[in-house]
């Protein structure tokens, strides 16, 4: 029998899309608030790899990513997809110039060895956490990089995510080597 022991924590980091610049500037104010300091971003992408937000956000989408100082259980997740979900909701009824949907907030975690997504939607490659929450391993970390799974988006399994993710990767190695 296996002994049970804590895992060690994990990096959070939200990927957001969004048309405008300061659509991203208020969600990371309203990150901030919520899960402490912001300690590295990404740039902003474009995003055109799917039109499924097209209804709610309008045309024009970027991706940006950020990740934050504070490690936390894996376990949180589920939690903080909700709290992200009420981000989205506030900032929809703040933002008055902005689509039905302005900013989405995709939660997720990465530990040196796998980059986690939380959702609100079932999949056969996705488990059940509770509270309405799934979660995917969307990459594993393979030959000192995030290697996708068949399922992976599309846009995960890009260079420029990628670099994001090893950076991401490093910070974490350096956090737990401090702790």
């Amino acid at each position: 029998m296996g002994a049970i022991t804590e895992p060690k924590p994990v990096k959070l980091f939200v990927g957001m899309l969004a048309a405008k610049s300061e659509w991203f500037a208020a969600a990371e104010e309203a990150l901030v608030a919520q899960f402490g300091a912001i300690d590295l971003a990404s740039d902003e992408m474009p995003f055109g790899w799917t039109d499924y937000y097209r209804e709610e956000m309008g045309e024009g989408l970027l991706r940006k990513f950020v990740s934050f100082d504070r490690l936390l259980p894996a376990d949180e997740i589920a939690e903080i997809k909700r709290q992200t979900n009420a981000i989205e909701e506030r900032l929809a009824a703040d933002i008055a110039d902005g689509p039905k949907r302005p900013v989405n907030l995709d939660p997720g975690y990465l530990s040196l060895s796998k980059v986690v997504l939380a959702t609100t939607k079932d999949y056969s490659h996705r488990l059940y956490l509770g509270r309405g929450i799934y979660a995917e391993v969307t990459l594993h970390f393979h030959k000192g990089r995030y290697e996708p799974w068949e399922w992976t988006y599309r846009d995960y399994r890009t260079p420029e995510y990628g670099a994001f993710f090893l950076e991401m990767r490093r910070r974490l190695s350096d956090q737990l080597r401090a702790t």
